[in-house]
């Protein structure tokens, strides 16, 4: 579980700076002036050589490639949920990166999101342990006789 955990925050780490830097880059690129295809155009490239929107797009591709490798290793139905820290740090981080005020409000959203992970990562630790595959149990061997 060590491992699952330490793993998860690293990826969340990068998941929520990327977000900040992502809006960050759009934020300095801005809105379309008026809807035409030269308009469209000039927004992508500004978007396409704007270092924060490529730093965050390269953070999130490293939170993707991190989420992949624990979903191939772990139950979906415990890491999924335990990806909703991720609101936790960027919280942090759009807050002390962004200096974004954040209401007493959000941050009683943010301490119902810690608690739910919380939950589920109990859970994780109180479901039984499975089975050997090679052990036989009392079960099989009755349904055997």
């Amino acid at each position: 579980m060590a491992k699952l955990v330490f793993i998860l925050l690293g990826a969340l780490v990068f998941e929520s700076i990327g977000v900040v830097w992502l809006s960050e880059g759009l934020k300095q690129i801005g809105e379309p002036a008026h809807i035409s295809a030269s308009e469209v155009l000039r927004l992508i490239g500004n978007g396409a050589t704007n270092r924060y929107i490529l730093l965050g797009v390269l953070f999130e591709a490293i939170f993707f490639g991190t989420l992949l490798y624990l979903l191939k290793n772990w139950d979906v139905s415990l890491i999924w949920p335990l990806t909703s820290l991720g609101f936790v740090l960027t919280t942090f981080s759009a807050k002390y990166i962004r200096g974004e005020q954040v209401t007493s409000l959000r941050w009683s959203g943010v301490v119902l999101i810690v608690v739910g992970a919380a939950l589920v990562g109990y859970s994780e630790k109180a479901r039984p342990a499975a089975p050997e595959p090679n052990k036989i149990t009392p079960q099989a061997q009755v349904s055997k006789e």
